[in-house]
């Protein structure tokens, strides 16, 4: 089954008790059993629930995993990947990294005797500077928030593999109708389902693929003993957007080659960051796993001034002025004071979030429109 096919169809069967095309909304906290022990795989929904199970099937066939998990948030489910460890074991984590996520590792795990190691990782040979007899878990987005950067994860899976590592991927950005990470090696991907897979910022939720059993079954014993899961109306509305997403990232990547080329040709503006340039650092990576370059863009305002950055994204008025990314509308943000906030600005600024940089969404709007809307509001 080709993709297109597997976000409508993908783990999915019609509702066995009056054949509905949609798996149903299962409102419920638990289940009628005959006898104690007897029931119909279904016993308390914290463990297990028919809307959450028919979206966990969506989200292990397009990624092709065998097992999906969904979770509360994307930082939920990343919570239950930390939760694999234990004291005094270590962590190699992309340097360009979503402010949630870096806040959750040194703010939270930390604390409890994990230690991270934030690293470039455009050039991944960098990485095996930093594994020693502690090292369990690599962690890899890519393209990277905000930055743009592409990490080549075929590259990093080898070494994970020869050093006996888990990696994980976060594919929030590229989403698997970009990339597929567990094709490429990872050992588990995880998604902000709350963006792309989700479509339509109406829904906050996570996600985790894997293709080997015994990680799974340890991930779904930390879902179901932390208790970090989805509600049935979330997961209904995820599996809904699953269902177009192949025609929306379509949109996504097409008007987002039109924005990034108006940005780079803008007097105004001094650096675009998007991997569909070829002069990108690592353009020939985002090519070969990638099979285009999605909607997300970063730049910058000339003369790296956040007056005049703060002053743009004010003035836009089709884009909207808001935290996270990937619905169908325009979305800008300014990372520096939004996103990644909770990076301490001297760390931030050493992969690139300076002050003058801009965080876009492309949505699905006419081009022509967004276009004339950031002209406008760059003066």
């Amino acid at each position: 089954m080709k993709f297109n096919t597997k976000t409508i169809h993908g783990g999915q069967k019609h509702d066995p008790a009056y054949g509905a095309v949609m798996p149903p909304i299962y409102q419920t906290s638990t289940y009628a059993q005959s006898t104690p022990g007897g029931h119909k795989g279904f016993e308390y929904s914290r463990t297990h629930n028919p809307t959450r199970q028919a979206l966990e099937n969506a989200l292990a066939s397009i990624e092709n995993g065998t097992h999906g998990l969904a979770f509360g948030s994307g930082l939920a489910a990343i919570d239950a990947v930390m939760k694999l460890l234990k004291p005094g074991d270590e962590v190699i984590s992309t340097n360009d990294l979503y402010g949630g996520s870096y806040r959750l590792f040194t703010k939270i795990f930390q604390d409890f005797g994990i230690k991270f190691h934030f690293v470039g990782m455009q050039d991944v040979s960098k990485i095996e500077d930093y594994i020693n007899e502690n090292t369990k878990l690599v962690w890899v987005e890519t393209p990277t928030n905000p930055m743009m950067n592409i990490i080549d994860i075929k590259g990093v899976s080898e070494i994970a593999k020869k050093h006996k590592l888990l990696l994980a991927v976060d594919n929030t950005f590229a989403t698997p109708y970009l990339q597929q990470p567990l094709d490429l090696g990872a050992d588990i991907v995880m998604h902000s389902a709350t963006k792309y897979l989700g479509g339509h910022s109406d829904v906050v939720m996570g996600a985790l693929v894997v293709k080997d059993e015994e990680l799974a079954d340890r991930l779904y014993f930390v879902q179901n003993a932390s208790g970090a899961v989805c509600g049935p109306q979330d997961s209904f509305l995820v599996l809904r957007g699953i269902k177009t997403l192949h025609v929306r990232m379509q949109r996504h990547c097409e008007n987002g080659k039109k924005v990034a080329e108006f940005l780079e040709s803008h007097p105004k503006v001094e650096k675009v960051y998007w991997p569909g340039f070829e002069f990108h650092p690592n353009h020939e990576v985002a090519k070969s796993q990638m099979s285009d370059f999605g909607g997300m863009i970063s730049f910058t305002t000339k003369g790296n001034n956040y007056e005049e950055a703060i002053k743009t994204v004010e003035n836009l008025k089709v884009f909207t002025l808001a935290e996270s990314l990937g619905g169908v509308e325009s979305l800008a943000g300014h990372p520096a004071s939004m996103t990644h906030a909770s990076i301490p600005k001297e760390e931030r600024e050493k992969t690139g979030v300076v002050d003058s940089l801009i965080r876009l969404s492309v949505g699905i709007e006419d081009a022509d429109d967004l276009i004339e809307d950031l002209n406008q509001a760059l003066g």
